[in-house]
């Protein structure tokens, strides 16, 4: 008899039949209910990917400014080296934002970092620029249209009046580094990013008691979540010593922590941790065209994911005190030239703590000297790595 006939007829005595039958039930039913689980899964993913996705505005009208002096921006030296303007912007617009003061209409460069990854993506050098340092702006685009008189200014007049594309020219003018990538986020995506990683563990030496930063913290090690971080790094006159080279200081311990938070959780290896900190890395994010997407930023973790941490490094440009106003920065040569030619070529860069410094005003030594009357091989610059302890 047929299997067909077999069921016809019913159950047999020892209940073949039915056994047979619940068997193809239960195949039929376990792969429907995968193909559900699997197109579920599918559908849940591709909604993820999309709304993380359109969480990032691409820049197009920096892009179109940048592509209008192409002629006069400098050329990349090295191939497969990469270089990130990273612009943190002071803006009061959007309801995260308002309640940092009022929204004037115009927003300034509260932090930048030009980010160098080495070609070899085995070293990533991230250098702040003081928005205090007198530079010279080009002429720039304003967002009225109307254009601005190229001058002589504070550096972040330039993101003030012409926004990412005017700060990409003024930096690349001042460098000689060809910017490659750019990414603006505000004070919002700052602290939902120290948030999605349940907050970020810093040292402190002394307490803190700041009422403007609503700051009110301990000595030792603390952690903070995402509003506390911001007064953090935002606070200048309240903490160290009241410049604004200590505030950046203190912003690049506070980044190097946070890359060893994010390693040390695995977090780029877990989807579950991943997602939030994706979502809030996104949510308030503005690049070029060519980062504007998941597959463009992953492009550009993937290759920086595996860098040791002591070989990300933190350093601020050599500078010192404007000769025509203390309150104002200017270079400190040829110290900063000498940085920007090992930025330009792809060339080894070394960091040291204060303690190992010989000029406070430079933030350049020649520690792999031993006359220190002759130029290092490789310069050291004043500085940390993400794998240094403040409280070791």
């Amino acid at each position: 008899m047929g299997e067909e006939d077999e069921v016809k007829g019913g159950a047999t005595a020892t209940g073949t039949g039915l056994s047979r039958r619940r068997r193809r039930r239960w195949i039929r039913g376990g792969a429907c209910g995968t193909a559900v689980l699997l197109g579920a899964t599918a559908t849940v993913g591709g909604v993820l990917y999309a709304k993380l996705d359109g969480n990032i505005t691409a820049d197009e009208a920096a892009a179109a400014e940048l592509a209008r002096y192409e002629k006069e921006r400098p050329t990349s030296l090295v191939k497969d080296a990469q270089n990130i303007l990273v612009i943190g912007s002071d803006s009061r617009s959007g309801d995260g934002n308002r309640k940092y003061g009022k929204d004037t209409g115009t927003e300034r460069s509260d932090t930048t970092i030009l980010l160098h990854l080495s070609a070899g993506r085995n070293s990533a050098t991230a250098v702040s620029i003081p928005r205090d340092l007198m530079v010279d702006v080009p002429s720039c685009l304003k967002a009225d249209g109307t254009r601005t008189e190229p001058m002589f200014a504070m550096f972040n007049y330039a993101f003030e009046m012409g926004g990412s594309a005017c700060t990409i020219r003024t930096v690349e003018g001042l460098t000689g580094v060809r910017v490659d990538h750019h990414m603006v986020v505000d004070f919002s995506g700052f602290k939902e990013m120290v948030d999605a990683v349940d907050g970020v563990q810093i040292c402190l030496t002394e307490p803190i008691r700041d009422k403007a930063a609503k700051l009110r913290l301990p000595a030792g090690r603390v952690t903070l979540d995402g509003e506390q971080a911001l007064g953090y790094v935002r606070a200048r006159k309240s903490l160290g010593n009241g410049s604004d080279t200590d505030r950046m200081d203190r912003q690049q311990r506070f980044l190097a922590a946070l890359v060893n938070k994010v390693r040390s959780d695995d977090v780029l290896l877990n989807p579950v941790k991943l997602y939030p900190v994706l979502d809030a890395a996104t949510s308030s994010l503005t690049t070029d065209p060519d980062l504007a997407s998941l597959r463009g930023l992953y492009q550009l973790v993937r290759g920086v994911r595996n860098i040791p941490t002591e070989r990300v490094q933190f350093l601020t440009v050599p500078r010192e005190s404007y000769v025509y106003n203390a309150n104002r920065d200017q270079l400190v040569e040829p110290e900063a030239e000498r940085l920007f030619e090992q930025l330009r070529t792809d060339r080894p860069i070394v960091v040291a703590g204060a303690a190992g410094k010989n000029s406070p005003a430079s933030g350049a030594d020649n520690l792999n000297s031993p006359s220190g009357d002759r130029p290092s091989p490789t310069p050291t610059f004043r500085g940390n790595t993400a794998a240094e302890d403040t409280c070791g």
